[in-house]
């Protein structure tokens, strides 16, 4: 049996303007996460939903959470295969599928991850991003399809 990890939180709303939930345009949707140790991450909905822009949303957090775990994946991936990897970068993207009747999901999530190496086969750096979903607890946990557009380069230092 595999070891189990435990997570906890805190996720405050802070968006009562004093009637609560009395119509549902009467309360801001904002709200705080926290942990012990931790800066804190304003949240809202979606602008779409009625949202501050200016906060983060869930369906970022959720692309934010796929994004890094597929870097990290990655970059244990390549310390396996000598491939010193000095940069990556990655400007991910998601559609969402909003429902009729307000429901919705993902439909996928493309990853654009740019990857600096300095030693290792470039090629093989390329594959390894297809590796990394079976390895990532985010993409495994997933139901709608990641994929991945990668760009390697091998800089000479």
């Amino acid at each position: 049996m595999g070891k189990e990890h435990r997570y906890t939180l805190t996720l405050d709303w802070v968006g009562n303007r004093g009637t609560g939930t009395d119509t549902y345009r009467s309360y801001d949707r904002n709200y705080v996460i926290s942990a012990d140790g931790k800066p804190e991450i304003v949240g809202s909905s979606d602008p779409a939903f009625l949202g501050d822009p200016t906060r983060w949303n869930p369906e970022e957090l959720l692309l934010a959470s796929v994004a890094a775990c597929h870097k990290l994946w990655y970059l244990h991936l390549c310390t396996t295969r000598s491939i010193i990897v000095t940069r990556y970068s990655d400007q991910p993207s998601g559609i969402m599928i909003e429902e009729p009747n307000g429901a919705g999901q993902f439909k996928k999530v493309t990853l654009h991850p740019t990857v600096e190496i300095t030693a290792g086969d470039p090629d093989v750096a390329q594959q390894l991003h297809g590796e990394v979903g079976a390895m990532c607890f985010i993409a495994r946990s997933v139901n709608f399809p990641i994929h991945h557009q990668a760009t390697v380069a091998l800089v000479e230092t």
